[in-house]
């Protein structure tokens, strides 16, 4: 069975820094694109950051030079790091594979408030 687990967010500060988390299983993530996609209150989903089969990495403008996707696939788990976090960071980030048949699924999310 396919499992996406999001973890690490939280609340933080304007200019503060996360780490995010998406534990995987029934696949080996080392063998896909993953991706994470944010969705921010009253807004559709937005692409924030993904990493190939080949191991490039990608980013949109929004944020690129501040986040950061790695993966270790020993351990089957995808990451995000988050830099100098802005308000409108704020939203439920989740993780996928977008090129697989659970592409559409997201997992739970996991929560980043960035406010003072």
């Amino acid at each position: 069975e396919v499992q996406l687990v999001e973890s690490g967010g939280g609340l933080v500060q304007p200019g503060g820094s996360l780490r995010l988390s998406c534990a995987t299983s029934g696949f080996i993530i080392g063998d896909y694109a993953m991706s994470w996609v944010r969705q921010a209150p009253g807004k559709g989903p937005e692409w924030v950051s993904g990493v190939g089969s080949d191991g490039n990495t990608h980013y949109p403008d929004s944020v690129k030079g501040r986040f950061t996707i790695s993966r270790d696939n020993a351990k089957n788990t995808l990451y995000l790091e988050m830099n100098n976090l802005k308000p409108e960071d704020t939203a439920v980030y989740y993780c996928s594979a977008p090129n697989t048949k659970w592409g559409t699924f997201w997992g739970q999310g996991t929560q980043v408030t960035v406010s003072s």
